[in-house]
């Protein structure tokens, strides 16, 4: 059904008409859709107290109800501390867990089995963040970060550059805190943001993997153990890439996810429905209804661009998952990483890599340009003798003008030691002088 407005909702979570992020529509409580000759009808078992489809690409909201409404967002609070975190520690870092790291666990927190006083790689307490929704991961990774207290921060000036602005952080997990909020549209930005970095699509679409246990005190080995993705339509919904789920008794089930199909991306939330196993359902239903919409409905309102991104990242219209062009170049020809969501080096390290690699490929020239120029050795005698009739162990050679060839032949030494060098210099100067633009930018 469509809406026609409810000012008192607009107030409930602070917003006027005028400054509904996304657009107005999207701050009203009842269904929004906008219908166009052929559209289907919305599935009519939707429960859930706020859910929003939208089209990762394009940033348009296809249909949503209640999308800026408060509620606890349970674990798919996650997808905001990846976000904030993940590029800051290279996933093949080990670190040794400490007993207060895991300390202040909440009661019946989710955890994927981390130990204290062992190492574990980044990446795989990421795999536990993701399939586990494990709460013992988060916390190591943010005492990593500095700190529960930093993380939450961090997080939170996150999720401002988001323009996700009906989110408060509490907990770096989500677990439920006093005044920790989110809406179905701040974790449809979450996820936007998050599939852009090639880990994160990574580590949401990883359905098994096996995670690091205890040592083994017959062996004194290290053991480990299988883990699965919580999340039930991954592996079951065509396309699904991720993202994240959660279940608290307070905030009930929410559920983020992101579906491909025929070169279109759409984006999920559901928030809080009758039933817990509902919320599978009912994301499944609307992702169906939005791939049969797409091009049948006008947008109710728009997915807003990351105000931290780099300007390409940030353009409207600009996919969930860049295409990856430069993941397929060696690293050293990579573009710079600023945000640390890209394949590629750091500037400094790019930058001395551009300079390594035309100054090879000049002294590679250069000494095939010598070998060129090298005078030609040509026998002096036909016969094998030498001049004064002695033999000698091998041919007599004699060099003079008449026998210099190679290099000379095709433009000379000079020709590479001189021109070419000159422009590889100028190329160099020019990549170095195009990093430190891409750095100031």
């Amino acid at each position: 059904m469509l809406a026609v407005g409810a000012p008192t909702a607009l107030a409930a979570f602070g917003q006027d008409a005028a400054g509904v992020v996304g657009g107005e529509r999207l701050g009203r409580p009842d269904v929004q859709v906008a219908p166009l000759a052929g559209a289907p009808a919305l599935p009519s078992e939707l429960t859930g107290r706020s859910w929003l489809v939208a089209d990762a690409g394009t940033g348009e909201v296809l249909a949503a109800r209640n999308a800026h409404l408060p509620m606890p967002p349970a674990s798919t609070l996650k997808m905001l501390f990846a976000d904030t975190v993940m590029t800051k520690f290279d996933r093949s870092l080990e670190h040794r867990v400490t007993l207060a790291e895991l300390a202040d666990l909440g009661a019946g927190s989710s955890l994927v089995g981390v130990k204290e006083n062992l190492p574990y790689r980044v990446e795989d307490l990421w795999r536990g963040v993701f399939l586990s929704s494990g709460n013992d991961a988060v916390h190591v990774l943010a005492h990593m970060n500095g700190g529960l207290q930093q993380t939450v921060t961090e997080m939170q000036a996150r999720a401002r550059t988001l323009q996700a602005k009906d989110t408060k952080v509490a907990s770096p997990d989500g677990y439920d805190m006093d005044g920790q909020v989110s809406s179905a549209y701040d974790l449809t930005l979450f996820a936007r943001a998050g599939l852009r970095n090639a880990d994160f699509r990574s580590y949401c679409s990883t359905r098994t993997a096996s995670f690091p246990g205890g040592l083994d005190k017959l062996t004194g080995r290290r053991t480990s153990f299988d883990i699965a993705n919580t999340d039930r339509l991954l592996g079951t919904y065509p396309g699904l890439i991720g993202v994240k789920n959660g279940y608290t008794t307070n905030a009930g089930a929410t559920f983020t996810g992101a579906a491909e199909r025929n070169g279109r991306t759409l984006l999920v939330t559901v928030m809080h429905p009758e039933a817990q196993g509902k919320v599978y359902d009912e994301a499944a239903l609307l992702l169906d209804w939005g791939f049969a919409a797409a091009g049948k409905v006008q947008p109710v309102g728009r997915l807003v661009e990351d105000t931290g991104a780099p300007a390409s990242a940030a353009s409207p219209g600009s996919p969930a998952v860049p295409e990856a062009a430069d993941s397929q170049l060696p690293p050293w020809s990579r573009p710079p990483v600023v945000s640390g969501d890209g394949p590629g080096l750091a500037p400094a390290v790019w930058t001395a890599g551009v300079l390594g690699t035309a100054l090879a490929t000049w002294a590679v020239a250069r000494a095939a340009g010598r070998r060129r120029s090298a005078p030609a050795r040509t026998p002096a005698v036909p016969s094998g003798t030498s001049p004064s009739g002695t033999s000698p162990a091998g041919p007599v050679y004699r060099t003079g003008p008449a026998y210099r060839g190679g290099a000379t032949a095709v433009g000379g030494a000079t020709g590479i030691n001189g021109t070419g060098r000159r422009r590889l210099t100028r190329r160099a100067r020019a990549l170095v002088s195009a990093a430190r633009t891409r750095r100031a930018r």
